[in-house]
C-alpha cells in the first residue's frame, strides 16, 4: 500500500493544494490572496453601500433606502455563500440592469404621475414659504438700519445696530443682541465668531451680492414680525409678507386687497374668482398627463403632427440610407473597379466625423443668405432659398443630412455582408442559369436582410430618438404659429420631450415629458417586438 508521502499532500496541510471543490476566494490556504482582494472588494461595495443609505436616511428617501440596503445585502449573501456560484457572475449585470434600467424606468413612471415641473417642485410648506417671501413689502415707515455683512464659513448674515445695542442674525438666526461686537458710530465692525466682509469684496464678487440681496434675516422668533433685507448692501430695513398663512384653513389671505386662496387637490393655491398663486407644490395626478398630452390643446394638435413626422423621419432615414449604402456596397464590390480601398475609405469619412459637428456645419451651409450659405451660393447661383426656416424644405434638409451622415454605416455592413455570402448558393444559381438580375433579385437581397434586419431595426429605433440632428439643425424650428407650447415643424417626440422639460429654458413640465417618454419607449418596443418576429419568420423561410 502507498504510502501518505507518496500519494502527494494531503488535504488541509499548509503548502499542499487547494481542495479542488473550493474556490481560491473562500480559501486560506497559500498566499490566501484571493480571499483577501474578495474582502477588500466586498469591504468596498458594503462602503458605497452604507454611504448611499445614510444619504437617503438623511433626504428622507426611504425607497433608496431599502433599495440599497436589499442590494447590499443580496451582493454580501451571493459573495460569501457557497450555494451561489452562478449568482456571483449573474449578479453584477442583474443589479446593473435593476439601478440603470428598471429603477429609471420606475422612477420616470412615477414623475409621469405627478405636476412635478416649474411652479410644483417641492412640498405644500416649500410653496408657502416660498410665496411668503415673493410677496414680502417693506414695512411703512419702517427704519432704515446702517447695514454690517457678515460671514461664518458658507454662512452669510446681517449685523445692525439697534438703539445702541448691536444685534447679529442669519437666515436661520433671528436677529439677537451681541454685546461683544464692537460699535464704531452707526456701524459695526467687529462680531466675535463673525467675519466682516468689506465693500471692496463685496463689489468684487457678484455671486456674493446675489446671496446679500437674497438673504433674509427674521426679525424675531415671530415670522409675523417680518425679516431685515438690503437692496444695495450698505443699508437694511424691515419687510413684511402681504400674505397671511392659515395652516389649519390651508389658506393664504392677502391682507391688502383681503382675498383669499384656498389649497385645492391639483396643488395650487386658487382664490374664489379662479386666479391662481404663482406657486404651488408637487401632487398626484393619476394619468392627468397621458390624457393632456392628447387634449390639452397646447400640444394635442402639434403631437399628432410630430408623431407623424417622426415616423416619416425615422423610415425615411432607414430606407434612403440603407438603399444607397447597399447601392454602393454593390458597385464598390465589383473587382473590375479601380482604386476601390481609397474610394471606400473616401465615402466612410462622413460617419467618421461627430453627427452634432457635422450637423452644424449643415447648418452653416445651408443658410438662406448666399454670401453665408455655400449651398446657395455655389449650387443654386445665389438664389436665397430659406432651407431651415420653410417647414417643408426643413424636413427635405433634414433628411438629406441625415442620409449624408448615415450611408456609410449602411456602406460598411453592406459591403461586409456581400463578401461574407455564400459562394455555394451563388454558384448554384449560376449553374441553373440564373443571370446577374435573377440572382440579385432573389438570392442576394434576402440573404443580405438575414444579417442586416436587426441592424435595420436598431437603426429605425435610434433615429426615431436622433435628437442630435434635429436639435443642432433646426432646433425644431420653424415654429407652429397655431400654438402658444415651443413647438416647431421638425421637432420630432424626442425634442419635443425635451422642450416640455424645459432643460432648454422656459417652463418646465416634467410630468408631461416623462408621460410622452413613456408613450415613446412603448412604441419602439411594439414595433421592435413585431419587426423582430417578422425577421425570424424570414430566417425560417430561408
Amino acid at each position: 500500500m502507498p504510502e501518505a508521502g507518496m500519494a502527494g499532500s494531503p488535504r488541509g496541510v499548509r503548502g499542499g493544494p487547494p481542495d479542488r471543490g473550493e474556490s481560491h476566494a473562500r480559501s486560506w490556504r497559500g498566499a490566501g490572496w484571493g480571499f483577501v482582494v474578495k474582502l477588500m472588494l466586498m469591504a468596498a461595495v458594503n462602503a458605497v453601500g452604507l454611504a448611499i443609505v445614510w444619504s437617503a436616511y438623511v433626504e428622507g428617501s426611504w425607497g433608496i433606502l431599502a433599495g440599497t440596503l436589499a442590494l447590499t445585502a443580496a451582493a454580501d449573501w451571493v459573495y460569501f455563500s457557497k450555494r451561489s456560484l452562478p449568482a456571483k457572475y449573474l449578479f453584477p449585470g442583474l443589479a446593473f440592469l435593476l439601478i440603470f434600467q428598471l429603477f429609471t424606468m420606475a422612477y420616470t413612471f412615477n414623475v409621469a404621475m405627478t405636476n412635478y415641473g416649474t411652479g410644483h417642485n417641492g412640498t405644500q410648506q416649500q410653496a408657502v414659504d416660498a410665496l411668503l417671501i415673493q410677496n414680502e413689502r417693506a414695512v411703512d415707515d419702517a427704519p432704515e438700519y446702517p447695514l454690517t455683512i457678515v460671514r461664518r464659513d458658507d454662512e452669510l448674515g446681517f449685523a445692525v445696530v439697534d438703539d445702541g445695542q448691536a444685534m447679529v442674525g442669519s437666515s436661520d438666526t433671528p436677529l439677537a443682541s451681541e454685546p461683544a461686537a464692537t460699535i464704531d458710530g452707526d456701524r459695526i465692525t467687529v462680531v466675535p465668531g463673525w467675519d466682516v466682509v468689506d465693500r471692496g469684496t463685496l463689489l468684487a464678487d457678484q455671486s456674493l451680492q446675489q446671496q446679500v440681496l437674497d438673504l433674509r434675516v427674521p426679525v424675531s422668533d415671530d415670522a409675523d414680525d417680518g425679516s431685515i433685507r438690503t437692496r444695495e448692501g450698505t443699508r437694511g430695513t424691515v419687510y413684511r409678507s402681504t400674505l397671511d398663512w392659515d395652516p389649519q384653513a390651508e389658506t393664504l389671505t392677502d391682507t391688502e386687497t383681503g382675498v383669499v386662496y384656498a389649497a385645492r387637490d391639483d396643488g395650487r393655491f386658487v382664490a374664489d374668482d379662479g386666479t391662481a398663486l404663482p406657486v404651488g407644490w408637487e401632487v398626484y395626478v393619476g394619468f392627468d398627463n397621458f390624457v393632456r398630452g392628447f387634449t390639452d390643446s397646447n400640444y394635442a394638435g402639434p403631437f399628432w403632427r410630430i408623431t407623424a413626422w417622426t415616423f416619416a423621419f425615422a423610415i425615411l432615414t432607414v430606407v434612403t440610407s440603407f438603399l444607397m449604402g447597399m447601392a454602393m456596397a454593390v458597385v464598390f464590390n465589383d473587382e473590375r473597379i479601380r482604386g476601390r480601398k481609397l474610394l471606400r475609405t473616401l465615402f466612410i469619412l462622413p460617419y467618421a466625423f461627430p453627427a452634432f459637428l457635422s450637423a452644424l456645419l449643415w447648418r452653416g451651409m445651408l443658410n438662406a443668405n448666399p454670401d453665408y450659405g455655400i449651398i446657395n451660393d455655389l449650387f443654386l447661383f445665389g438664389a436665397r432659398i430659406e432651407w431651415l426656416n420653410d417647414p417643408w424644405l426643413a424636413k427635405l434638409a433634414i433628411i438629406g443630412v441625415n442620409l449624408w451622415l448615415s450611408f456609410p454605416y449602411w456602406f460598411l455592413v453592406c459591403t461586409g455582408a456581400l463578401q461574407s455570402l455564400p459562394n455555394d448558393v451563388l454558384e448554384a444559381a449560376r449553374i441553373d442559369g440564373a443571370g446577374w438580375w435573377r440572382t440579385w433579385t432573389s438570392i442576394t437581397p434576402p440573404l443580405l436582410l438575414i444579417s442586416t434586419a436587426p441592424l435595420i431595426i436598431a437603426s429605425f429605433a435610434f433615429n426615431f430618438n436622433n435628437f442630435t440632428i434635429i436639435y443642432m439643425l433646426t432646433e425644431g424650428g420653424p415654429r407652429f404659429t397655431d400654438t402658444s407650447a415651443v413647438l416647431g415643424h421638425t421637432d420630432i417626440l424626442i425634442t419635443m420631450i425635451y422642450q416640455i422639460s424645459g432643460v432648454a429654458g422656459g417652463r418646465a413640465d416634467f410630468g408631461l415629458a416623462s408621460a410622452l417618454s413613456i408613450i415613446v419607449f412603448l412604441v419602439v418596443g411594439v414595433i421592435s417586438a413585431l419587426t423582430f418576429r417578422r425577421t425570424r419568420r424570414l430566417e425560417e423561410i430561408l
